[in-house]
């Protein structure tokens, strides 16, 4: 069912946010500075492509202190622009019900969008 669910999603457009994570990522790795962030968004971005049978967990993502100060950056610096993307779009997708399980997925990737340093993906 996984299988079908993402090639669903990749058909009507969950390429597009996994492509500009992707992208994002490849320009804040070509900084020092950026490599922790880009290694996020590479998170991201392999979520965001295929979704279904993944699950996020985000109950590490304030184990230590330097994972909470990152995630503080990461939600100063565009994290949270990309929580609101996933919010609206999950809440557009719940109207219908057969968008009921793409909906699920972009509240699935909000999490990740908002606390992605010790964040894990099963």
């Amino acid at each position: 069912m996984s299988i079908i669910g993402n090639l669903l999603w990749i058909v009507l457009g969950g390429f597009v946010p996994a492509l500009f994570y992707l992208l994002g990522g490849i320009v804040l790795c070509l900084t020092v500075v950026g490599i922790p962030f880009g290694v996020q968004l590479f998170k991201l971005a392999i979520v965001s492509l295929v979704p279904f049978g993944r699950t996020v967990d985000t109950t590490g993502s304030a184990d230590n202190l330097l994972s909470i100060l990152m995630n503080v950056l990461w939600w100063v610096f565009g994290g949270v622009e990309a929580a609101v993307a996933h919010l609206v779009l999950g809440v557009l997708f719940a109207i219908t019900i057969i968008g009921l399980p793409f909906a699920k997925q972009h509240f699935k990737l909000l999490r990740l969008s908002l606390v992605p340093f010790g964040a894990r993906i099963d």
